[in-house]
């Protein structure tokens, strides 16, 4: 399975995908790995080392180690446009996905009523805090919503960091201008606008 394929699909969205934390935490960290962690070695897969054929005089002079070779502009293009933004774009899908969910009300939650016998019996609780000076606290179960809100949330700055680094290397690698990934990945996805 290439790179592009399983990393720029996502699955199906349900909210029972998002609530489950784990099956979300796991798409990204999957989605990541394939790409962005291993961003280096799919660069220098672009390399086609040797096009001319061995030429002996190029053991005489210095050249740049294979792994800050510039990398065609085609391949980077195709790479870029192909596979990383689509990933990219896949994980935002998600995440945006979940962050609806977070927001939205959840009449399927099946510890609302667990809460709501949690704080009935909190406002019937009489504290002496002579006694017990932490007999006051109340630390209410958080609904899923809250959760999922926090977890995504969280998601998103990681997101932000592996995008970050992930494209400092490309436009290394690939001679790209300093333009920031937030500007390229907007640019791609006017592009996939203007196509549909």
């Amino acid at each position: 399975m290439s790179p592009a394929s399983s990393s720029s699909s996502h699955p199906p969205l349900t909210p029972q995908f998002c609530f489950s934390t784990s099956a979300l935490r796991d798409f990204l960290r999957l989605s990541r790995v394939s790409i962005d962690d291993s961003i280096t070695q799919h660069l220098n897969a672009l390399v086609t080392p040797a096009r001319a054929g061995f030429d002996p005089s190029a053991t005489s002079k210095a050249s740049r180690p294979a792994g800050k070779r510039l990398i065609d502009a085609g391949s980077c293009g195709s790479f870029t446009n192909g596979v990383l933004f689509p990933s990219w774009q896949a994980r935002s899908d998600v995440l945006n996905y979940c962050a609806s969910v977070a927001t939205s009300p959840d009449p399927d939650d099946p510890d609302s009523v667990l809460r709501q016998v949690e704080s009935a019996r909190d406002r019937e609780r009489v504290v002496d805090e002579r006694l017990d000076p932490y007999s006051a606290r109340f630390f209410p179960r958080e609904a899923r919503t809250e959760v999922l809100a926090m977890t995504v949330r969280n998601e998103r700055g990681v997101e932000s960091i592996v995008r970050a680094r992930t494209w400092a290397v490309v436009t290394e690698r690939c001679g790209y201008s300093s333009e920031p990934w937030e500007q390229a990945l907007d640019r791609w996805r006017q592009q996939q606008e203007s196509r549909s």
